[in-house]
């Protein structure tokens, strides 16, 4: 089974600059898209769903802002939205969590805020992935495979950022946040794509649009596909996509393949 989260930085931009080639050209059963930014009447007469899929759309309530969308022709049940937070009162009205089961296997597709607007915004991006933390617990040791994936807006090491030195103090990389992610991690979640790639720099998920960041592969690694043990077990491969986050995005496609 192949599942694929993509941050797509406005599904209709995307469906302009040829997301549907991609869609086909990388064949997934599942597509777990972030930051959308649509609502369903708002897409443009062309675009389809990929071929074979059905589609749950979980929108933000603020029109061309966050949002999540899951593809499945694997069966799509939708099981919850939101984290069960005191912050989204209105149940999620960012958009931004969407947990659907496919057969035996529980996707979880989500979409961290940005902290980077300032500090207000910062504290409640800290307070909403402290109350993450305690909600992604229950699945840890699930009997059934579950996938926690999407734009999670933290580079967990200095492998996942070209320039560590530079932005210790940037939000996405400040200590705390990746004191965090290792707290994430040791609750019980394995991080697929650096299982598979080891020890080293990159790859990144997103690169700025600034200088020449996305020419020389100067980015980040913010997108993730972490897995409980059962779905560990699972496990075949991944990779970045890069040319994905070069022409369709400012974010790349991650890859999963399972054997399931």
């Amino acid at each position: 089974m192949r599942v694929v989260t993509w941050n797509l930085n406005g599904i209709r931009a995307a469906h302009r600059k040829g997301l549907t080639d991609f869609v086909r050209r990388i064949d997934a059963d599942i597509w777990l898209f972030q930051e959308t930014r649509a609502l369903p009447e708002q897409m443009p007469v062309d675009w389809e769903a990929p071929e074979g899929h059905d589609v749950l759309w979980h929108p933000a309530q603020k029109k061309g802002y966050s949002g999540v969308m899951t593809c499945s022709r694997s069966g799509l049940v939708e099981v919850g939205r939101g984290i069960d937070t005191q912050l989204d009162e209105d149940h999620d009205p960012d958009g931004r969590v969407l947990h659907t089961k496919h057969g035996d296997l529980h996707c979880v597709n989500m979409y961290l805020p940005n902290g980077s607007s300032g500090l207000e915004r910062q504290l409640y991006k800290d307070r909403w992935t402290e109350d993450m933390l305690v909600w992604s617990e229950r699945f840890v040791d699930f009997y059934e495979p579950v996938l926690l994936c999407g734009d999670l807006n933290i580079a967990h090491t200095e492998d996942d950022i070209w320039n560590p030195s530079g932005n210790r103090r940037t939000s996405g990389f400040l200590d705390h946040e990746r004191e965090w992610f290792s707290r994430l991690l040791d609750s019980g979640w394995h991080d697929l794509l650096r299982i598979h790639v080891g020890t080293r720099k990159g790859p990144y998920t997103w690169w700025s649009n600034r200088g020449r960041a996305r020419e020389l592969d100067r980015g980040w690694r913010i997108d993730y596909v972490l897995a409980n043990a059962t779905a560990r077990s699972l496990f075949s491969s991944a990779e970045v996509l890069r040319e994905g986050g070069l022409v369709v995005s400012d974010h790349a496609p991650l890859i999963v393949d399972l054997n399931l």
